[in-house]
């Protein structure tokens, strides 16, 4: 790997860290240069613009989710493995990551039609994560974990829906809530 993409790389990473902390709108361009070190003529030359860099941000930030959950994969049935990402997810929120929500679905919420190609980018990566728990839920199915007649897509559906929520209702309620029991309740449901 050549310096130039392991600096554009590191950057990149810098970057996710501070639009997820703070969204989009409110990371100003002085902010960006602070803490990605990169002036903005340098900014501009290496990504576009700052919504070229948030694009590729919110692709780094999914590309860290999926790469999670192909670990988890990997190693254990497709049901236990979408339980410890998201298990994972939720718990890694409070405290070690820059915001409690995710990043996609944060700016989902935070963007209107005035971005409406980063909001359709945002849209975009968030089905594909939903896509990859299709698979796993498919593959459950096909394992006998997980009855034949329900819809591995409904299914992935509901588990985004979940973990969304539920990184939502751990920042309600400052992480005082049995995340856990509310995770198994979440997986009870689909047997």
């Amino acid at each position: 790997m050549s310096s130039a993409r392991h600096d554009r790389q590191e950057t990149i990473k810098k970057a996710t860290q501070l639009f997820w902390e703070k969204g989009f709108h409110a990371t100003s361009m002085r902010n960006l240069q602070d803490v990605i070190d990169l002036r903005p003529g340098s900014i501009y030359a290496s990504f576009g613009s700052k919504e070229g860099l948030f694009r590729e941000t919110l692709q780094c930030y999914a590309n860290s989710s999926l790469e999670r959950l192909a670990k988890h994969a990997a190693s254990l049935p497709p049901l236990d493995a979408l339980k410890a990402f998201i298990t994972e997810s939720v718990s890694t929120a409070k405290g070690s990551s820059p915001s409690d929500m995710c990043m996609l679905a944060k700016t989902v919420a935070e963007l209107t039609q005035d971005n409406a190609e980063l909001l359709a980018e945002a849209k975009r990566l968030l089905k594909t994560i939903e896509v990859a728990f299709t698979e796993l839920a498919a593959k459950a199915q096909q394992q006998g974990a997980l009855d034949k007649d329900k819809d591995p897509q409904r299914i992935a559906s509901f588990l985004q829906m979940q973990l969304m929520g539920l990184k939502a209702y751990s920042r309600a309620t400052d992480g005082k809530a049995n995340i856990k029991a509310l995770i198994d309740d979440a997986f009870a449901g689909l047997s």
